[in-house]
């Protein structure tokens, strides 16, 4: 008897561990839907979640569809959906501009009613500079004014783009060797009027160092514009954007297909700078994220004193 008894409590707490261990599973999974992390966000191709604003949200979508992804939405811009260790998967990016609070994706998947995922984000305090400067230096002239007028819609449908083919990689290499800034997010305030928030990376490099392609992708765009300079605009799939700015040289053309670690541009001072640097920037759903949500870890920390 003392041995049956044995038998049946060594069952028990047997159970009770593989309960305990489906438990830590579907808790596992939860905290992944709602905050972008576990399994999914450390899958090797996927760039790591952030729930602040210019961070990514990553969520598991069930579907028993393995061909048709389903469609995400936030604010009515379509967001990527990818297939990634045998499920879907979406990554979106959350605009900078972005009040922390309660955000909601939509979620379409087939014939299905149309269901949504609610997530909350985080405030992050970016950094925050007062400058005095001469007002010429800051002021647009009429002509100048109208030239950004005309150039901002084309460079927002640029950045609109939205291919089905799925990009091969969302973990990006550094398109230049260099320090990185930290300067994404970054508000600058000149003669007590604050300017929008710095929606790119910027790299300390000089001028005519080559820069190479961090990805696979086409070039869908190439310009000179007014606060960029020369610009390369590199569609990587599913709403990844890649843009380079201030550029001396444009060795790409539109509709050229680019391979990882391909010279694309070189380093310059063009555009609106005070001296030559890479302003790299990264987009999903049309919006700019941080780009260092994408790149390795840096291999040494500091700080670029070219700024846009």
């Amino acid at each position: 008897m003392a041995v049956m008894r044995r038998m049946r409590l060594a069952a028990v707490v047997a159970m009770a561990r593989n309960v305990g261990a489906a438990m830590m599973r579907l808790q596992a999974l939860a905290l992944a839907v709602v905050t972008g992390t576990g399994a999914f966000a450390a899958t090797a191709q996927l760039p790591h979640a952030s729930l602040v604003p210019g961070g990514v949200f990553i969520f598991p979508i069930q579907s028993l569809d393995r061909q048709a992804a389903p469609v995400v939405t936030l604010d009515g811009q379509r967001a990527m959906v990818l297939r990634s260790e045998g499920r879907w998967v979406a990554v979106v990016g959350l605009p900078l501009t972005e009040k922390p609070g309660h955000l909601t994706v939509t979620v379409r998947n087939g014939d299905a009613p149309e269901t949504s995922v609610g997530f909350d984000i985080t405030d992050k305090h970016y950094v925050t500079q007062s400058l005095k400067v001469a007002p010429s230096k800051v002021d647009l002239s009429k002509e100048d004014e109208e030239r950004v007028n005309r150039e901002i819609p084309h460079i927002k449908a640029i950045m609109a783009t939205f291919t089905d083919a799925p990009p091969v990689t969302l973990r990006l290499r550094q398109p230049i060797p260099g320090v990185r800034s930290s300067s994404y997010g970054m508000r600058r305030i000149f003669n007590n009027e604050p300017r929008n928030p710095h929606t790119g990376m910027d790299i300390a490099a000089p001028t005519g160092t080559p820069i190479k392609a961090p990805a696979a992708g086409r070039v869908i765009d190439t310009g000179d514009y007014f606060f960029n300079g020369n610009t390369v605009f590199i569609d990587h799939g599913e709403g990844m954007i890649t843009m380079y700015c201030h550029l001396s040289e444009i060795d790409v053309k539109v509709g050229d297909s680019v391979t990882a670690g391909q010279v694309i541009a070189k380093v310059g001072a063009t555009g609106r700078v005070t001296g030559p640097h890479l302003h790299f920037g990264v987009a999903l759903n049309a919006t700019f994220v941080d780009p260092a949500l994408f790149l390795p870890p840096p291999a040494a920390a500091g700080t670029s004193k070219h700024a846009k």
